[in-house]
């Protein structure tokens, strides 16, 4: 099996992926967000540092970031392979990953990086809604509902996200191309980086992954 990292802007589709590459390759799918909510829940003594530093609105530091994840790499259901969504963000984080997967006797395969530009993420974001009661999500022009500003499902009102706007998603656009170039630098040195482009609709994206990754 696949052991995988997703890397790709905010709007790239990397959620829909994910699940995707989950199920084809059957691997479990880890996000950052995931194993912070688990840990924090479970009262764990990790879960309880971070949830010092989130409560007070701190970013959580690398180290301890490293050390969740390392801790969920070494779960049994990991042993044939994942897929790391959101991690590593620093190259800090990837080095780190590195130095863990060589104790455990493995490495990365691949890196997949989604690459879309900043117009069509500009227009897929601006253009998003969601349900605010059942959280079905809606596109202006590639998927609107039927009744404007009436979720189809359940009725409820759509509405767009206050992070959804140009502003703010220009912002985001620029801290990832920020943090995010460094790495991209680091794991084509590697030379396992796959750089995939991510348009022409969910399907196609998936397609190109698959062949691209070779299985």
């Amino acid at each position: 099996m696949f052991r995988l990292v997703l890397l790709g802007p905010p709007g790239a589709g990397k959620g829909t992926q994910a699940v995707k590459i989950a199920e084809k390759y059957n691997i479990p799918h880890i996000s950052t967000g995931d194993i912070f909510r688990k840990n924090v829940k479970e009262g764990t003594p990790l879960g309880k540092k971070a949830k010092e530093f989130m409560d007070s609105g701190a970013l959580v530091p690398d180290e301890l970031v490293v050390a969740l994840v390392e801790d969920r790499l070494k779960a049994p259901d990991c042993q044939d392979g994942f897929l790391l969504d959101g991690f590593p963000r620093t190259i800090y984080q990837a080095e780190a990953l590195d130095e863990c997967l060589s104790k455990m006797g493995s490495k990365l395969d691949y890196v997949i990086n989604l690459c879309v530009d900043e117009d069509e993420l500009l227009d897929r974001m601006i253009g998003r809604r969601v349900c605010r009661q059942c959280g079905t999500p809606y596109h202006v022009t590639n998927m609107p509902p039927k009744v404007e500003g009436v979720c189809d499902s359940c009725g409820g009102e759509v509405y767009q996200r206050a992070d959804d706007t140009e502003e703010t998603v220009k912002n985001r656009f620029k801290v990832y191309q920020d943090q995010t170039s460094p790495l991209i630098s680091y794991y084509e040195e590697s030379g396992n980086i796959l750089h995939i482009e991510g348009v022409g609709g969910p399907a196609a994206v998936f397609e190109a992954i698959v062949s691209a990754v070779g299985a």
